[in-house]
């Protein structure tokens, strides 16, 4: 052992700044995010699309069978657990239900990263993370009421991506 730590500690300078600098590019290639230009990015984001612009913002509710995993979960910091058929009939009441008062959610600009999950070298799925804002609709009007975070699970399952797990959660007000 002292070997060891005379090489790295009392050795040459070349060979410590060579370490250095393998250690410093091998943790940037260990879980990095992918690039938002990536194909990755570009699918998930477009889900993200569906599930919200088109489903909770426009209650366009068909457009979820599609994109909900049979064995989804979702996790909520305020409302607790959610199957795949509770979380249908709580978006359909819930933020469906009420046309004169029409909650809105809108993605935090560039807040959205991207983590690929693979096994053998083989992309099985992603982790999305992000920052969204609530609004209430009202009278053609938006008003702030909050934000969150979101984090979730995707599987890729011939070649269909579905969202297996949600965790939303850091629920905070509107700060005045």
């Amino acid at each position: 052992m002292k070997e060891l730590f005379d090489f790295f500690f009392k050795g040459d300078l070349f060979w410590k700044i060579v370490l250095l600098i393998w250690s410093l590019l091998s943790t940037l290639f260990v879980n990095a995010q992918v690039d938002r230009n990536s194909e990755l990015f570009k699918t998930l984001k477009s889900k993200d699309s569906i599930i919200f612009e088109r489903t909770f913002n426009k209650c366009e509710l068909q457009k979820l069978d599609d994109i909900i995993d049979q064995d989804f979960e979702f996790y909520h910091d305020l409302g607790g657990i959610e199957n795949r058929e509770d979380f249908f009939k709580s978006v359909q009441k819930n933020i469906c239900g009420n046309k004169n008062e029409k909650p809105i959610r809108k993605l935090v600009d560039n807040s959205i990263k991207v983590y690929p999950l693979t096994k053998n070298g083989k992309l099985y799925g992603a982790i999305q993370k992000g920052k969204h804002t609530f609004h209430i609709k009202k009278n053609n009007k938006l008003i702030p009421t909050g934000s969150a975070l979101f984090t979730h699970v995707w599987i890729l399952n011939n070649n269909i991506w579905k969202l297996k797990r949600v965790l939303s959660y850091n629920h905070l007000p509107v700060q005045n």
